[in-house]
């Protein structure tokens, strides 16, 4: 039996548990509906679940087994989720626009020796090594993929049989691995458990209830998606999932499908404060929404719309740190510390700094398990983000005297571009393969819908020349639509420190020169690879 009272029951926060005790309590009740019309009460999505499980349990997989999720956001995504973790297993969800040298790293990094894979994605795996890996179950269609078995999705529904639940589904294990962006190096696999995605969701979402709908259409392999399905698992409610952000479509499925609830950042807000304005713009269900950031463009949207807004601050490795009260009148806010949260701006030695110095915010929770346990198979990272027992987020805040946090800049080399954390790093690496690429930094710059961004300064090889468009086009196939850069500019060198170490905030001072190359100025539009649902 356990003791200690911050931990939450099983019951209460594990997903397999949760599945069983809305099932039971309510089975004819709405849970998921998902774009297209398939809608799934409790008792359907614990049948579903259950015997995806068996199927999944009849190819080897037990409790805390790594498996790959490589799928849009569909009913199928959110299947294999449910019956990997109802099984005890871990689910790894792979960002949909992985390929090349990114999608190789996490597939290794992984040490899964299975994937879910939609149909339209398995190609990209003939172009890697794939590490462990050795069976594909393919959804949505088939694929034959070169050197891995495939299997067809029928896998996941057996004609007969339904999975038991292991009896030793705890807290503290293992629900997810998430993989970051990778802002100082390769991306870095974060291991959250039950507990933590509680704490991220339901103990940070104080005023979500049951009555809840919430519109989920961030993708579900970013925690913007996972927090609101646990939020919803915890608290009984139900979800909408949508493909994606859609701005012409977004008040209609809103309306359609009477969503109450969900969360809204970066460049989605300014998309929605542009729409014409209409008579019908208060004319909807959507009474809830976390925004971030939070700023007189969201406070204008809320007003307009007629919806009561909140803000936070929130990353993979955390649970929902800070939280404001509705419509917080001052801008720039992420709102104060929650209760079960310390939250400390600190300098380089991690020693306190005063009101409105900018410094690191590093964070620690008096509940055990409450924020991530560590980076997969990198104990040289977990140790320095989690360096005199404080998780160091890696970036900079100021705060006041009346306990209001400020976000400032990322101290991290990360790009953030339409919800997207970006990697310089892995940006990077794929123009360095460009054959008469020299020196190389991506860097953010403003971008006029909000957040970043991406920026390419380049020095060719001695003896060589670099045309931006051909740059761009050897470019194109080879990395995810959302880190492909917009602007290109050539340097004869990069400037660099004593220490050979490229000095970027030189570069971010200069910006986009007269010089700089720019994608949309020469016609170019990039758009998401489009797959079926």
């Amino acid at each position: 039996m356990l003791h200690d009272p911050r931990i939450p029951a099983p019951e209460v926060c594990v997903l397999g548990y949760q599945l069983e005790h809305w099932a039971a309590k309510k089975p004819d009740e709405t849970f998921f509906i998902f774009h297209g019309g398939e809608t799934w009460t409790w008792g359907q999505t614990l049948a579903l679940v259950k015997r995806a499980a068996k199927g999944l349990q009849d190819m080897g997989v037990k409790k805390g087994d790594h498996v790959l999720s490589w799928q849009p956001n569909n009913r199928q995504s959110v299947l294999t989720w449910f019956a990997l973790n109802y099984l005890g297993a871990v689910y790894v969800p792979v960002n949909i626009a992985y390929k090349g040298n990114l999608l190789q790293h996490v597939v290794q990094l992984s040490d899964a020796k299975l994937m879910v894979c939609h149909a339209d994605l398995a190609p990209r795996l003939n172009e890697i090594e794939c590490g462990a890996l050795v069976d594909v179950i393919i959804t949505n269609g088939a694929a034959e993929l070169d050197n891995l078995a495939t299997h067809a999705e029928a896998i996941l529904a057996p004609e007969t049989g339904l999975a038991g639940m292991p009896d030793t589904v705890a807290p503290w294990d293992t629900m997810y691995i998430i993989f970051t962006s990778g802002t100082t190096g390769p991306s870095k696999a974060v291991l959250s458990s039950y507990l933590q995605g509680y704490a991220m969701g339901p103990i940070g979402y104080t005023y979500v209830d049951e009555s809840d709908r919430c519109l989920v259409n961030l993708p579900m392999f970013h925690v913007g998606a996972t927090a609101l399905v646990v939020l919803v698992l915890a608290r009984g409610g139900s979800c909408f999932l949508d493909t994606h952000f859609k701005t012409d479509e977004f008040w209609t499925t809103v309306r359609e499908h009477k969503t109450t609830m969900t969360v809204l950042l970066g460049a989605m807000i300014p998309f929605l404060t542009k729409l014409p304005p209409s008579d019908e713009d208060t004319n909807h269900t959507l009474r809830k929404a976390v925004c971030v950031p939070w700023n007189e463009e969201t406070m204008a949207m809320g007003r307009r719309y007629g919806i009561e807004m909140w803000t936070t601050f929130n990353m993979t490795e955390i649970s929902s740190p800070m939280m404001s009260d509705p419509f917080p009148a001052v801008a720039g806010t992420c709102g104060k510390i929650r209760d079960g949260v310390e939250g400390r701006v600190v300098d380089d030695n991690d020693c306190e700094v005063g009101p409105g110095v900018a410094g690191e915010l590093i964070l620690r929770t008096d509940q055990p398990w409450a924020m991530n346990h560590g980076y997969y198979k990198n104990p040289k990272a977990t140790a320095e983000a989690w360096r005199n027992g404080w998780f160091h987020t890696g970036d900079a805040f100021t705060y006041d005297t009346e306990g209001y946090f400020y976000f400032v800049d990322r101290i991290k080399d990360a790009i953030r571009r339409r919800g997207e954390n970006i990697s310089s790093f892995e940006v990077e690496s794929d123009v360095n393969a460009y054959e008469d690429a020299g020196e190389v930094a991506a860097i953010a710059v403003p971008s006029e819908l909000g957040e970043d961004d991406v920026m390419i300064i380049i020095a060719p090889l001695a003896g060589k020349t670099i045309d931006p468009l051909e740059l761009f086009r050897f470019l194109e196939p080879r990395m995810a639509h959302f880190m492909l850069p917009r602007y290109i500019r050539v340097v004869d060198e990069l400037p660099k420190t004593p220490t050979q170490k490229v000095q970027k905030h030189l570069l971010k001072e200069d910006g986009i020169t007269p010089d700089t190359w720019d994608r949309e100025a020469e016609g170019i539009v990039v758009k998401r690879e489009k797959i079926g649902v």
